[in-house]
């Protein structure tokens, strides 16, 4: 009797990770197979949408070998992937040059002009997103500025993961929630946005339909069967972005229900029924895998990140005598407070020039408070978003938690005292992503008729880490965000020293 299994790839930076989920046994089996990211100038990030096909091939030929599975097994395939690409493609589907993905910044000028004849307050209006370099739309700009042969041939600028549907089913589409990250989608309506598409010099034509994640959008063909060892004829579902899938992975599917992802980076994510347009900006806003839903989000650039430079800085490579030492040091961190905006901050501040620092360090202070001090300021800072989230009106009475800074129980306890909320692990934290690709897949073939079922059962909650009552932290707050207002002239005489050259 067929097993009705998902397989759902997760195309990240690093390689593409394949999982097979069951509603019943959770995850099955996975396989990973690496790529490389390519940096022909320092500024730019690049990678070989080869690479992408070769990965998903090889990584669904091992799981098909290594659990066995019949032809019939595999119920659909679907897809998470990364997020605010741009490859252009013919009309064949071939490549015309690699991919230039997320973390890619050479359409700084681009993203300034695009915001200047629209104006940012439009722009957020209509996307929900303050649209950057990082964002698609911009770096389709640069190619028509400086590859125009690239961009006169350009069929159809795809995403990693639209890009991989495309060589299984030969469908030209793409997901709502990557349409959002091109900065070019009208959020409210749905669809492309007329007046974005025509400032930012672009012909309708070259943007793929886009759909609802739980779309099938297609079925294998003959070669692709071959290709990857299943069946032709199986269902291929959209998906979506990676942050996105990871928003239902977590079981962030009704209203009221937010969750925090701590990875390198991390962001504070939650669900409503419509958009969440902040006056001021602070947070942006994607279309939910429900199409019935938005995900409202805030995010931070140096999370996981911020613990990682410490522990270099101090030479501790093992995580464990880390976590035990920032323990050891009670809340507070014996009044050491850190800002950790290493590389600037996005929300709620969006101000590229922050600087990480630590205030109020006296020769008392040891390694141990200095610890403690970073990981507190993280989650003050996730605290920052939570109350922009909560001063637009949404009500979030507890919090889950995913990503690999969900597996230390330190920082689940910080987090869950700074923000006074119950948080939640669930059952899967390193796999939010492709277990939220695979809650699409099981919709869209039907085998579960909504995401919140397919939540209860991949998405369950494991253990709730309970706030304790503190005074302590409540007046914390209080000084990282005057700190930060404080700084901020600070920050600005910084930069303008450095970029004279003068440090």
């Amino acid at each position: 009797m067929p097993r009705q299994l998902i397989l759902a790839h997760d195309l990240g930076t690093s390689g593409d990770k394949a999982v097979l989920v069951g509603l019943e046994e959770g995850i099955v089996g996975s396989s990973f197979a690496p790529y490389a990211t390519h940096a022909p100038v320092e500024t730019w990030a690049e990678q070989d949408p080869r690479d992408w096909w070769e990965a998903v091939c090889a990584t669904t030929q091992e799981i098909v070998r290594t659990h066995r599975l019949s032809q019939k097994d595999v119920a659909a395939i679907v897809f998470s992937g990364q997020m605010m690409g741009c490859l252009p493609v013919d009309r064949d589907g071939t490549p015309l040059r690699c991919a230039i993905i997320w973390a890619d910044q050479r359409a700084i000028q681009e993203a300034q002009e695009f915001v200047e004849r629209v104006g940012l307050a439009r722009v957020y209006h209509i996307t929900g997103h303050r649209v950057g370099p990082a964002y698609s739309g911009p770096k389709m700009a640069w190619l028509r500025r400086h590859e125009p042969r690239v961009f006169r041939e350009t069929y159809k600028f795809l995403q990693a993961k639209d890009f991989v549907v495309h060589r299984l089913t030969g469908t030209w589409a793409t997901d709502y929630s990557d349409a959002c990250g091109t900065g070019l989608f009208d959020l409210a309506k749905k669809q492309w946005a007329q007046e974005l598409v025509e400032t930012m010099g672009l012909e309708p034509e070259v943007l793929p339909r886009a759909v609802s994640s739980t779309a099938i959008v297609g079925e294998l063909t003959g070669g692709a069967a071959q290709a990857t060892g299943l069946a032709s004829g199986t269902p291929v579902v959209i998906g979506g972005g990676d942050g996105v899938c990871a928003t239902a992975g977590a079981g962030v599917v009704t209203e009221g229900s937010a969750y925090v992802y701590l990875g390198s980076s991390a962001w504070l994510a939650t669900a409503s029924r419509d958009p969440l347009l902040d006056p001021a900006m602070r947070t942006f806003t994607w279309v939910h895998m429900d199409p019935g839903w938005y995900s409202p989000n805030g995010t931070m650039h140096n999370a996981g990140a911020s613990l990682d430079w410490v522990r270099g800085l101090f030479g501790v490579t093992d995580y464990a005598m880390f976590e035990a030492e920032a323990a050891a040091c009670g809340p507070g961190a014996g009044g050491l407070v850190f800002l950790p905006y290493l590389r600037g901050e996005r929300s709620p501040h969006w101000n590229p020039r922050a600087r990480g620092t630590f205030v109020g360090l006296t020769p008392g202070h040891g390694r141990a408070h200095i610890f403690r001090a970073v990981c507190e300021g993280v989650a003050l800072n996730l605290r920052v978003i939570l109350q922009a989230l909560e001063e637009q009106g949404l009500s979030v009475p507890r919090i889950r938690v995913v990503g690999g800074g969900a597996q230390s129980r330190l920082w689940r306890r910080i987090l869950a005292d700074v923000l006074a909320r119950p948080l939640e692990l669930v059952a899967h934290p390193l796999e939010a992503t492709a277990v939220g690709a695979a809650m699409a897949g099981a919709v869209g073939v039907g085998l579960v008729p909504s995401l919140a079922e397919a939540g209860e059962c991949l998405a369950r909650t494991v253990e709730v880490q309970s706030p304790t009552p503190s005074d302590v932290y409540p007046h914390l707050y209080r000084v990282f965000r005057r700190a930060y207002d404080q700084l901020v002239p600070v920050f600005e005489d910084l930069a303008r020293i450095q970029e004279q050259g003068m440090v």
